[in-house]
């Protein structure tokens, strides 16, 4: 069987990125595995963004950032492109794994409940949380969520910020949310992420890993799939639906590279929607593959110092990984890298 797989760890403003490769590396191979074995892209998608949330050294799962108040709040989200179903959670503590969450609401979006009712899209907090309990996803006490990693950061910004008289005005800018763009040998591809949100965020508040059409977006014809996932800053992200106006360009063009860099200068640098006087911090990365003829290509974008990465095909013997720092000349959160490889492989 055959099949694509790419991840990331987030864009961001350091260039030591290379402490996520390892577990880039793993993700890649229990994806790529499921892949070979004939499953879907979802599962592979599922399979590889649990691995990121279980490492501890992203902002996703275990180890997520910390609230205002000392807390883990997790979102995630995941898109089928086979029929567009979409499934995301969010403001949850006790989930060991917030994307397990969300794949099960995607898959019984086409499942009435009792008396006809509409399933959820979208569930958050407790709600979110006993749902996850009833349909038998891994849970966690809220305390063993919290890794030394984030417990060192919290502590570092939050002393940094106690000073500070509005607690709401603090420029904080790690990005390294986790996602995940996988196609199978159908030709049908999906997307994910998962993410603990900013740090010393504001309780309950919601960002784009777990928003219908700004966190990720998927979506599979006969003669096109293309799936993306996003990093940044969240309410940006949100305001200008990115995920979705990244696919949907990618969809109608001829290059895939030229499409992304458009999409970010015209639907996110240039946006109305965002202030013209901020940094804007985000990044993307895209795959579109033509079912035919059993190619396609990896794209990522990014407005930060730096963007790290990995992707493997079934061909490949390893994955491959990418570093992509934004060049020197150039401003970040104000200026767009952007990059693309070809990928093939045989059914």
């Amino acid at each position: 069987m055959s099949g694509f797989v790419a991840v990331h760890t987030g864009a961001g403003n350091s260039i030591d990125e290379t402490k996520y490769q390892r577990v880039i590396k793993e993700a890649c191979i229990r994806a790529n595995a499921i892949l070979k074995n004939g499953g879907s892209s979802l599962d592979a998608c599922e399979a590889a963004i649990i691995r990121l949330e279980n490492c501890g050294s992203t902002n996703a799962g275990f180890g997520s950032n910390l609230t205002w108040d000392g807390k883990v709040q997790c979102e995630a989200s995941i898109m089928d492109g086979s029929n567009l179903q979409f499934g995301a959670c969010t403001n949850v503590s006790t989930v060991k794994n917030p994307i397990q969450l969300a794949r099960i609401i995607c898959d019984r979006q086409s499942k009435m409940l009792s008396m006809d009712r509409i399933p959820p899209m979208v569930l958050a907090g407790e709600g979110a949380a006993e749902y996850a309990s009833e349909v038998g996803c891994s849970m966690i006490e809220a305390d063993k969520m919290i890794s030394s990693k984030a417990k060192i950061c919290y502590n570092h910004y939050k002393t940094k910020v106690s000073d500070c008289e509005n607690r709401y005005n603090i420029k904080i800018n790690s990005l390294d949310t986790v996602g995940a763009i996988c196609v199978d040998a159908d030709g049908n591809c999906a997307a994910g992420c998962s993410s603990g949100g900013l740090i010393l965020k504001v309780s309950g508040r919601v960002g784009q890993a777990a928003t219908y059409g700004a966190g990720c977006w998927a979506t599979s014809t006969a003669d096109m799939s293309v799936a993306t996932c996003t990093t940044g800053n969240g309410e940006y992200l949100m305001k200008t639906l990115l995920a979705k106006e990244i696919c949907t360009d990618l969809m109608s063009s001829e290059c895939g590279v030229t499409s992304l860099h458009k999409v970010f200068k015209q639907k996110f640098i240039e946006s109305p929607f965002l202030p013209a006087d901020q940094d804007l911090y985000g990044g993307a990365l895209s795959l579109v593959f033509h079912p035919r003829s059993n190619c396609g290509e990896v794209i990522w974008s990014h407005t930060t110092k730096s963007f790290c990465l990995g992707f493997m095909s079934t061909e490949y013997k390893v994955p491959k990984f990418l570093l992509s720092p934004l060049p020197t000349y150039c401003t970040p959160g104000k200026s767009i890298v952007v990059n693309g490889q070809p990928f093939s492989f045989k059914n």
